[in-house]
């Protein structure tokens, strides 16, 4: 079953059983991923880490040339 067809089929029977709608799919993507984001900040903080720039620092030190040691 598709998550449309069970969303379709949660609605029909709220409406027969006279309780209200359940909220559409995909309606609180956007909220879930900033609560993910606020976690992943508020973890960071407990650690003692950045929480802001990390990714942006990885990728700087990803392409940084290496230095070459002594043979």
């Amino acid at each position: 079953m598709s998550i449309t067809q069970q969303y379709l089929l949660d609605t029909y029977r709220a409406e027969r059983l006279g309780e209200p709608a359940p909220p559409a799919p995909g309606a609180h993507d956007w909220q879930v991923v900033r609560e993910l984001r606020d976690r992943r900040a508020f973890r960071a903080v407990l650690a003692g880490r950045p929480t802001r720039g990390r990714i942006r620092l990885t990728v700087r030190r990803w392409l940084r040339p290496r230095s070459r040691s002594a043979s």
